[in-house]
């Protein structure tokens, strides 16, 4: 198969087969974008929060140098806005609770950020592929009529438009596995996300506790 037999399909296909080429690379570029960027939020927060275990209390050194190698972090959002809010006022558990997870909620679309592209790649793209078949498929039966050498070029004309649809499968099948697995990383953030408010709110329990027991 030649680079012009390939042009001549896609061409046959309403050129949909170029839509696919640009719904690939569209879908790539979010998957390796999103996969870079979630497994660095993964790893910075296991780090933090075991940091955060083994030093609960003599790690300000360490994650005042921690915080300047890792600034976008969004967990260090919520070690920033629990550090902010006792200054100012003490809290009752249930109030920071809801601090804290407002934090939270306003990390999460940062997380997810162009998920939506390829979700909609894996629903576009086996419909362009039928659609591309079903173009070809007019100009395969275009040849009726034309004689003895009509149902040989039918039939290689149909074999050939069913090459759109298996294009959008394939694009689907590649966006859906890498969909579901950064779905999952997501989840993984947000439950570190949620584990480290609890640390948190832990935390400032046992201090509130101790300042009460030194009175």
């Amino acid at each position: 198969m030649t680079i012009s037999h390939l042009i001549d399909l896609a061409n046959d296909s309403g050129g949909t087969l170029y839509l696919m080429i640009v719904l690939l690379t569209v879908a790539l570029t979010v998957i390796i974008e999103r996969s870079r960027y979630l497994s660095n939020m993964l790893e910075g927060g296991e780090q933090l929060i075991r940091l955060l275990k083994t030093q609960p209390r003599k790690g300000d050194a360490r994650l005042a140098e921690f915080t300047l190698k890792n600034p976008k972090l969004p967990h260090l959002t919520l070690i920033s806005l629990a550090h902010d809010i006792r200054p100012v006022a003490r809290l009752d558990r249930e109030s920071m609770d809801s601090t804290l997870e407002e934090a939270v909620m306003h990390e999460v679309p940062k997380l997810d950020r162009s998920l939506w592209l390829l979700d909609t790649i894996i629903t576009l793209a086996p419909l362009l592929g039928l659609f591309g078949t079903i173009l070809g498929m007019f100009n395969a039966f275009s040849v009726l009529g034309e004689g003895q050498s009509a149902a040989t070029e039918i039939t290689s004309g149909i074999a050939e438009a069913l090459l759109a649809t298996a294009s959008g499968l394939v694009v689907a099948m590649i966006g859906l596995i890498f969909f579901n697995g950064l779905n999952s990383r997501v989840r993984m953030v947000v439950h570190q996300l949620e584990t480290l408010k609890v640390m948190i709110l832990n935390q400032s329990d046992h201090t509130v506790q101790g300042n009460l027991q030194s009175l």
